[in-house]
């Protein structure tokens, strides 16, 4: 599994021109799977995630937590995380996990993420989806369970 978390002040998604999800201090996890990936990889990303320290102390160093901000989360599928873009000049998603397993490990992964008790909002799985953010620092970093 692959996740870009961008730092926000707020976020929200948007099918067919209606808010599906929507945040205010957080982040916004956008969240590719791996044909290889499993529960594992899920329960791995979830606990980094909410306990990476992202977020400004009162001396403006990155040394807290989502959980110890009570951020937010916004969830959004995106298969293009996989996207291989070595060869040619279109991408091959042939690492990206076939639609029936992404759909149950992003489930999954936001059934793990509740475990920690913050708000959690989501996309649509498979739907065009607009996301609107503004990102806080700019903070973004990408996490990969197979670097683990």
């Amino acid at each position: 599994m692959r996740v870009v978390l961008q730092r926000v002040k707020k976020a929200k998604v948007t099918v067919s021109s209606k808010i599906i999800g929507e945040i205010n201090k957080g982040l916004v996890i956008f969240l590719g799977v791996d044909k290889s990936d499993s529960q594992k990889d899920a329960d791995y990303l979830a606990e980094r995630i909410v306990n990476l320290r992202i977020f400004e102390d009162a001396q403006g160093k990155m040394n807290l937590s989502t959980q110890e901000v009570k951020g937010e989360l916004l969830v959004v599928s995106q298969f293009t995380l996989l996207g291989n873009c070595k060869n040619g000049r279109r991408p091959s998603f042939d690492k990206a996990a076939q639609p029936n397993l992404a759909k149950e490990l992003y489930n999954y992964f936001i059934k793990k993420l509740k475990e920690y008790s913050l708000s959690i909002e989501t996309g649509e799985f498979r739907a065009v989806m607009q996301v609107e953010l503004i990102n806080d620092g700019p903070v973004t970093f990408i996490l990969d369970s197979s670097d683990v």
